[in-house]
């Protein structure tokens, strides 16, 4: 255990393109590292305190306090720090939104808004799609004007960014006309899966019933989810739904009805001050999250080799697929790629080709790295 496997020398840092579990910030890791032993002159670490001593309140009560403030987080919403990855959130928010009847709708996207819809169809059968990309193979979202709720809809989930398939939403759905809305005109909770988008930029939550994450692209590591609900929705819940899921439980325990990812809630908890201080909010991250994309999807635009399949208004700045116009070269670009120091450049197993995440904790510096092999990698091969 005593050796870091490079002589004794300062740890090597590649640059990390993983979907997730994705890269943390190196400050965030340094002072996770300079933590560990002793959190604060308390004589443990934060990994071995107790969930309800004083010291570990505090740092769940500022890491509240932080993402509050980052997301501009209006009152009348709670803000719950859960487990079970987002997964889990695909049955646990049609068990706290379907108490009063009604049915799940959705809007098809992709495999992660499927699977939502999966799940909701095997839990509660009644499921209906609003709107879906598949004819088009999911390659641009669908418009506003597609959007057809039922007349039952007892709310609206769509999936901000298919971290599968680089597609991302231009728009909130609803918001041109006060939030979405079944045929007879009344208005549904719009629920958002923002595992992948959340913190890249300013968001105006007080559109949103629901908002959850899984924090192991933007926020954390992983084992932790963020849930942002609305006030009014906390009353909606079926019956039958297991005590771990309910928002309001879980909102009135503080978070704590069992013991939470408490040592990935402190890292979530530094994260948000990196993003405060560091950075200087969400603004200033999305304008670093632009200009990454940009340079990345202007490589890709101008070369003979690779090629993206999105739309461009629907182009995600959080992963970029691309796929090389020769497959046989997929395996020697990974292979050359990690030997210069570019991980997790592999796509998803269901899609192949490549894929670039490009989330808040992967520096410019990173995605100037991987132009310029990409560039090199044409010229000697392509």
């Amino acid at each position: 255990m005593g050796s870091n496997g490079n002589g004794g020398l300062s740890p090597i840092r590649h640059h990390n393109f993983c979907a997730g579990p994705a890269a943390l910030p190196t400050v965030v890791l340094e002072r996770a590292r300079d933590e560990m032993l002793d959190y604060r002159g308390h004589g443990l670490s934060v990994m071995e305190m107790s969930h309800r001593s004083p010291e570990y309140v505090a740092i769940a009560e500022k890491a509240e306090a932080d993402l509050r403030e980052l997301l501009a987080i209006p009152a009348n919403y709670k803000v719950l720090f859960t487990q079970g990855g987002a997964t889990q959130q695909f049955a646990a928010v049609p068990y706290n939104l379907l108490g009063q009847g009604g049915s799940a709708n959705f809007v098809d996207t992709g495999i992660w808004s499927r699977k939502a819809i999966a799940e909701a169809r095997h839990l509660f059968g009644d499921v209906r799609v609003a709107a879906s990309s598949e004819a088009d193979g999911n390659t641009a979202v669908p418009r506003p004007e597609q959007l057809e709720l039922s007349g039952d809809a007892a709310y609206l989930h769509y999936t901000a960014n298919e971290t599968i398939g680089g597609l991302a939403f231009d728009y909130i759905p609803g918001s041109e006309g006060g939030g979405p809305r079944r045929p007879d005109g009344s208005e549904v909770p719009l629920v958002c899966d923002m595992s992948s988008s959340i913190l890249s930029g300013p968001l105006d939550v007080s559109q949103f019933g629901i908002i959850y994450a899984g924090a192991q692209k933007n926020i954390g590591p992983a084992g932790l989810v963020v849930v942002i609900v609305r006030d009014d929705l906390l009353d909606r819940a079926r019956p039958d739904m297991p005590s771990l899921f309910g928002y309001k439980a879980l909102a009135e325990a503080g978070s704590m009805v069992n013991t939470p990812a408490t040592y990935s809630w402190y890292l979530a908890g530094l994260v948000f001050e990196w993003l405060k201080d560091d950075i200087g909010g969400l603004s200033a991250m999305e304008a670093i999250n632009a200009r990454k994309a940009a340079k990345l999807y202007t490589a890709i635009d101008a070369s003979a080799l690779y090629s993206n399949p999105i739309a461009p208004v629907n182009r995600s700045r959080m992963n970029v697929p691309f796929v090389l116009a020769d497959e046989r070269l997929d395996k020697p670009f990974l292979a050359e790629a990690e030997q210069a120091g570019l991980l997790n450049l592999k796509g998803h197993r269901s899609v192949g080709g490549m894929r670039a995440s490009l989330y808040n904790a992967v520096p410019e510096a990173a995605v100037d790295a991987l132009i310029d092999f990409m560039a090199d990698f044409e010229n000697r091969r392509g």
